[in-house]
């Protein structure tokens, strides 16, 4: 234990008041659990750091467990101290998870920690931003939802200043604290749906930005709930309206150098060759690296080939890069970072940030070349064409996403075994088996396809 350490969150966390600490982790999903940890004494912070909270896993959702296993112990990250605004004398840990002693295998914040360390031994700092998009929505006695602010009719309502006007208290706030936080949000949108919107913070170290988004969908989600309504981050929420994406702007570092970036670049796009590489490893495993950063049966109507019923996905499918162009799966925004857009709000962001760095490093270490960039609108060229010209396309669903990953001996490697199996099969079994939920139901659209057809 870190005295030094230990000594300037206490003192910080005895200016505020705190009392009470949340001892988080997640599970496979990314839901949060915690303990509720008096801090009242001295002793009572030392022990919670020294020794972490203890939960029966098997519990707490998809983290490797049985009934019959030992408790796991949930270590606070000193460095993710985080005060909760709305409560001054709370405040949250993020925690890495151990059994009897040792890191657990199972736990996602573990599983990126050890990539970047990889990363870093090889020179290299991954540092990220996320792009969180949520709706807010009421739902009624039987389950239907609808959008939260009734006059969010527009046809095209992104950007609308009068729908930012609307739930201007709500949005405030949410940005007030991720600046009292020191995150730096600047910006705050109506985007491209009804009730849809996203709040931007600064990029940095990416483990720090995902434990960041893990507090802000629990900061949002609660303050929504405090406000009446429901916010939700699921991929696709409604049929007719775009989906929540949660685009990765990434690069690599070397102390306050982008490795990423080149003014002379001689395509244009402010990119190193490092950072071609590292789009040459995306563009080989995307199909499978996608199990992770659209990780659930919704994720896949938010990725689809063409148009949909909302019109402009937004959410590219055809695995190509290229300049400040949304239609590609990978785009260059600016100089010296790169945007994978197929990630979507119900990802974990531990899980998918590992997944695009072990990609991007394979593409690295083994000079994989990204090709030309490309520049076409793809929402306006045919299917058939696209093929033509050599390009693939994600996975269709949660099913073939799972193949692709069960198959890709990188991801394999870079996510560790756990005690009998690699975490990859763990992984692709409790997606199986999410699918085949979802595949025994009979839906309302089943009934009216096919009720009286034959």
């Amino acid at each position: 234990m870190d005295r030094s350490a230990v000594d300037a969150v206490w003192g910080q966390m005895q200016d505020r008041g705190v009392t009470f600490v949340f001892a988080q982790f997640v599970d496979m999903y990314a839901r949060p659990s915690a303990k509720l940890v008096p801090v009242r004494a001295r002793e009572d912070f030392d022990a919670l750091v020294q020794d972490g909270a203890g939960f029966a896993g098997f519990a707490a959702g998809e983290i490797g467990q049985a009934p019959s296993d030992p408790d796991i112990a949930a270590i606070p990250d000193l460095s993710s101290y985080t005060p909760v605004p709305w409560q001054t004398n709370l405040a949250r840990f993020a925690c890495d998870v151990t059994v009897e002693g040792e890191e657990w295998p199972y736990c996602p914040r573990t599983i990126l920690r050890r990539v970047m360390a990889g990363a870093r031994e090889k020179g290299y700092e991954f540092k990220m931003g996320l792009e969180l998009e949520y709706f807010l929505v009421h739902q009624d006695e039987r389950g239907a939802i609808r959008i939260a602010d009734e006059k969010d009719t527009l046809e095209k309502p992104c950007y609308d200043m009068a729908g930012l006007t609307r739930q201007y208290d709500f949005l405030t706030t949410v940005s007030g604290y991720c600046n009292d936080l020191g995150w730096g949000n600047y910006a705050n949108d109506h985007e491209d749906a009804n009730g849809q919107f996203e709040q931007n913070f600064t990029f940095d170290d990416a483990l720090v930005s995902c434990d960041r988004a893990i507090f802000f969908r629990y900061m949002v989600h609660t303050l929504a709930e405090q406000n009446g309504m429901i916010a939700t981050f699921m991929p696709k929420p409604f049929s007719e309206l775009t989906g929540n994406g949660c685009h990765f702007h990434m690069s690599l570092w070397d102390g306050d150098t982008n490795l990423f970036l080149d003014e002379s670049d001689p395509r244009g796009l402010g990119l190193s060759e490092l950072a071609y590489a590292f789009i040459g490893g995306l563009k080989k495993h995307a199909r499978a690296y996608s199990a992770f950063t659209a990780p659930t049966v919704n994720s896949y109507k938010r990725l689809k080939v063409g148009t949909t019923v909302s019109g402009a996905t937004w959410a590219p499918v055809w695995i190509t890069y290229g300049y400040n162009n949304r239609t590609q799966m990978l785009r260059i925004p600016g100089p010296g970072r790169v945007e994978d857009r197929t990630v979507d709000g119900s990802c974990n962001p531990y899980l998918a940030a590992a997944a695009v760095l072990a990609a991007g490093l394979d593409g690295i270490e083994n000079g994989l070349e990204a090709g030309e960039p490309n520049s076409d609108n793809l929402y306006a060229i045919g299917y058939e064409e696209l093929r033509a010209r050599g390009l693939e396309t994600l996975p269709a669903n949660l099913l073939e996403a799972t193949h692709e990953l069960k198959y890709n001996d990188l991801l394999r490697e870079a996510f560790g075994k756990g005690r009998e199996e690699d975490y990859v099969d763990y992984f692709v079994d409790v997606k199986r088996g999410e699918w085949d939920r979802y595949h025994e139901q009979v839906t309302p659209w089943e009934i009216r396809e096919y009720l009286t057809r034959f």
